[in-house]
């Protein structure tokens, strides 16, 4: 067992600042993902007991329907690392400002539970392990998006034998990543209901060669990040359920831009070297942002 920090009647602050992230870059499904430089910053306070959860909009779009107790995401990932590493602190106090939207595709569950995970850590005074990733991942089931708002970068994900497994490779500075989010939500739950069960052999194998070709794109190739994008394994089989991203993505396509599904959607991804997209696509309905690749990954300091 770990030692228990000694709290005693000094409050014990921390404040995690964790990225956003986009998933699988079009072929590369629970595979690839990519940390964007869109934050969520959540401080907490060890008080002498008790809970209390703040939550913040800072640019999330509405959070109006975000628990604030034992359910609260960031709150459950605490509690999890917490029991992993045999510390409790007597109660807590947080601020959640959130900057992520939220059902949109760009990992905003990922970057809670990350967070979560990270102040446990910092709770238990230890570094961050290969442990942290698996508490995080294990959340959602899969490691794209938590490992990417953990390690920040582009991160190659999977699975071997129940163990989430990351790997974290440094993206080409020239790529210019440029989302654009619609007003409308999108269930990853739901999304996934949409995956057929099995896919044709010559889809899974086109699936494999791209997933392939995109690390070497986004780390040393650019200019192949259109080929890279190219996806057969699951935006097809989604698309009912975003139309409006689906028409822009395909509409960037064809006008030379690498253009994926951010995610389960419905945010589009746009990966160019320019930071804008082409001048005359209509992109009525959707905020459209640079944002800049986030390279450190969830960074927590002492308060």
């Amino acid at each position: 067992m770990h030692p228990m920090p000694h709290w005693g009647a000094v409050v014990t602050g921390f404040r995690a600042t964790v990225p956003a992230s986009t998933a699988n870059l079009g072929p590369g499904f629970d595979a690839l993902g990519l940390a964007l430089a869109r934050h969520d910053v959540v401080e907490l306070q060890v008080t002498a007991g008790g809970l209390k959860v703040e939550v913040l909009d800072a640019g999330a779009g509405g959070v109006a329907d975000v628990p604030t107790d034992e359910s609260h995401l960031v709150v459950r990932a605490i509690r999890r690392a917490c029991e992993h590493l045999d510390v409790q602190p007597p109660g807590l106090h947080l601020r959640c400002h959130n900057n992520i939207p939220h059902a949109r595709g760009l990992g905003s569950s990922a970057a809670a539970v990350v967070s979560g995970v990270a102040l446990g850590y910092a709770l238990a005074g230890r570094p961050l392990d290969d442990d942290a990733l698996q508490l995080a991942a294990e959340f959602e089931g899969h490691a794209d998006n938590a490992a990417a708002s953990l390690l920040g970068g582009l991160v190659v994900a999977w699975c071997d034998g129940g163990r989430f497994r990351a790997e974290r490779v440094e993206p080409n500075p020239a790529i210019r990543p440029v989302v654009a989010v619609p007003a409308e939500r999108s269930s990853t739950d739901a999304t996934r209901g949409l995956l057929p069960p099995q896919v044709p052999h010559a889809d899974a194998a086109h699936s494999a060669g791209r997933a392939a070709l995109a690390v070497l794109a986004v780390t040393e190739r650019p200019e192949l990040l259109m080929a890279a994008t190219e996806d057969r394994l699951h935006q097809d089989y989604r698309a009912e359920a975003y139309p409006a991203s689906t028409a822009l993505v395909r509409t960037l396509r064809a006008h030379g831009v690498p253009a994926t599904i951010s995610g389960a959607g419905p945010t589009v991804l746009a990966l160019t070297t320019t930071g804008i997209l082409p001048p005359g696509i209509g992109v009525t309905g959707f905020e459209v942002a640079e944002l800049g690749v986030d390279r450190m990954g969830v960074q927590v300091v002492a308060r």
